[in-house]
C-alpha cells in the first residue's frame, strides 16, 4: 500500500488509527519569536495542527526548524508570541499534569534509585504509600526495571536511564506524552528496542504521543502522522499519513518509498539550514 501524503493546505486533518476520536491538540496561527539583542529570530509562523487522541505523531526536520519549540509550546513552557495552543478545548499557558515530559537528557535525580525516581512524582501528588507501591511495580514490570529497582542512575546504562525517565513520566498518567528526541544520544540496536517498547506502552495504554525526532526512519517507524517541518521560520511543509500496518519492515518497499520521499523534503530544508550557516560564518 502506498504512504498517504497530503499538504499543510488540505482542509481536514486525517488520523489513519483515531479517525472517530476528538482532537485533543489543537494549534491555530502560532507564531514564536525570540529576540537576541536587536535581532529578531522567527521559530514559527502559521503553524496549525490538530492531533487526536491516541494518535502518535511525530515531528520531523533539521536543526533550526522549530520541531522543539513546537513541542514547548505544547508543553507551556514557552507560550507562543501570537496564536493558541488547546488541549481538550483549554488554551495552554504553563505546564499541567495532563502533558508529561520526556527529555533527552533523561532528567533523573541521581540521589534516588530507580524505584524512588518513578514513585517521586506519585509522592508529590499525595498518594498513599499502598498505592505508589503498586503502580510503581506495575511500572517496573513493564519496563522490564524490576530488577534494578535499588540501582542509582549512575549504575545504568542510557537505554535503562531512559526507561526510567519513562517509566516516572507514565507514573503521573498523564494522557498526552510529549517527547523531545528521547532516543535520540542512545545507539542503534537501543534505541530500536526502546522504540518497540514505546509502542507496546502506547497501544496497551492509549496515550496521545507527540515526538520529535531528527530520524526519518524513527518517524515512519514509530507514527500515525509526520509533520515535516521547514527550516526557520518553521512552518508545516508536509502532514505524511504513514498507512502502513504495525509492526513496521524497515526493508519493505512501500517503507523505503516513504523514506525516500521523506529524505528529499527533509535535504530540501537541511540544504537551507547549511546556507543559513555558511552565510552566518561570512557575515562575522
Amino acid at each position: 500500500m502506498t504512504p498517504m501524503l497530503r499538504t499543510v493546505a488540505d482542509t481536514a486533518p486525517v488520523a489513519p488509527v483515531a479517525d472517530a476520536a476528538p482532537v485533543q491538540i489543537q494549534v491555530r496561527g502560532v507564531e514564536k519569536t525570540f529576540a537576541i539583542g536587536a535581532q529578531k529570530i522567527v521559530a514559527l509562523q502559521n503553524i496549525d495542527l490538530d492531533i487526536r487522541k491516541g494518535e502518535f505523531v511525530c515531528l520531523l526536520g533539521p536543526s533550526g526548524c522549530g520541531k522543539s519549540t513546537l513541542l514547548n509550546a505544547v508543553a507551556g513552557f514557552q507560550p507562543p508570541t501570537k496564536g493558541t495552543v488547546t488541549v481538550d478545548g483549554r488554551i495552554i499557558t504553563e505546564p499541567g499534569p495532563d502533558r508529561g515530559m520526556v527529555f533527552q537528557e533523561y532528567a533523573l535525580f541521581p540521589w534516588m534509585t530507580v524505584a524512588q525516581n518513578v514513585a517521586f512524582g506519585l509522592e508529590i501528588k499525595g498518594m498513599s504509600k499502598a498505592e505508589i507501591a503498586e503502580k510503581v511495580e506495575w511500572l517496573l514490570q513493564k519496563l522490564h526495571l524490576q530488577d534494578f529497582r535499588n540501582r542509582f542512575p549512575k549504575d545504568l546504562s542510557g537505554g535503562m536511564r531512559q526507561r526510567v525517565a519513562i517509566a516516572r513520566v507514565l507514573a503521573l498518567d498523564s494522557p498526552i506524552l510529549l517527547m523531545d528526541e528521547p532516543f535520540g544520544a542512545l545507539d542503534a540496536l537501543t534505541r530500536r528496542t526502546l522504540q518497540d517498547e514505546l509502542l507496546r506502552i502506547w497501544e496497551e495504554v492509549g496515550k496521545t504521543i507527540l515526538f520529535v525526532t531528527h530520524s526519518i526512519e524513527e518517524s515512519i517507524y514509530l507514527a500515525d502522522r509526520i509533520i515535516v517541518m521547514t527550516y526557520r521560520p518553521g512552518t508545516i511543509k508536509r502532514d505524511v499519513v504513514v498507512d502502513m500496518p504495525r509492526p513496521r519492515d524497515g526493508s519493505a518497499p512501500e517503507f523505503n518509498r516513504l523514506k525516500r520521499e521523506l529524505s528529499q523534503m527533509v535535504m530540501e530544508e537541511q540544504q537551507r539550514f547549511s546556507q543559513d550557516e555558511i552565510r552566518s560564518v561570512t557575515a562575522d
